[in-house]
């Protein structure tokens, strides 16, 4: 739970009150690669902390899986639609890896948020640099080309290539695989 906590210390240091109430909201699991955390239909009850391993977020459209992200060790983890609206979930969160993750439910974190007041600064703070991400994102699929996001990724996310399927990578670019190959090949 370590790293999970220094995460939060590195924003603002918790008081001993604060992190008593996390450490004893906090679930942590060792959860095999593949393992589902939110399937559609299910509504999210709980946000992730990963201390080690790689998720994929992604949506089923027409039959085919369209990956939205990609989160690595150290990221939080949530269906952000579903946990804050609390209603069904439109998709799918696995993990690639095997993974250790840290957890707590919709519930636990609106009652620390209502607790303990300083805890909203850690919420907002980590909802700010999340929804920057999903904005670059949505910035890069409608104004980038195809090899400016498959370069921005690389930059991004050096080790992709060794750790996501390239059909993944392709689907969270909005790009085909024969395309994304064309792109590594170029690069050489």
């Amino acid at each position: 739970m370590a790293s999970f906590l220094d995460s939060l210390n590195a924003l603002q240091p918790l008081s001993p009150a604060l992190t008593a109430a996390i450490e004893a909201a906090i679930v942590a699991e060792e959860l095999p690669a593949h393992h589902v955390l939110l399937r559609p239909g299910q509504v999210a009850r709980r946000v992730y902390f990963l201390e080690t391993g790689l998720v994929r977020g992604y949506t089923l459209l027409h039959g085919r899986e369209i990956s939205s992200w990609f989160m690595q060790a150290g990221d939080f983890v949530i269906s952000i639609l579903s946990f804050f609206t609390q209603q069904p979930s439109e998709e799918t969160l696995a993990l690639l890896e095997p993974a250790r993750v840290h957890s707590i439910t919709y519930d636990q974190l609106q009652r620390l948020y209502h607790d303990f007041p300083e805890f909203n600064y850690f919420g907002r703070r980590i909802l700010e640099k999340y929804y920057v991400l999903s904005e670059q994102r949505a910035q890069h699929l409608r104004a980038r080309t195809a090899a400016e996001r498959y370069h921005l990724l690389l930059r991004e996310f050096p080790t992709v290539f060794q750790r996501v399927a390239l059909h993944q990578i392709a689907s969270h670019l909005g790009m085909a695989p024969e395309t994304l190959s064309r792109l590594r090949n170029k690069a050489g």
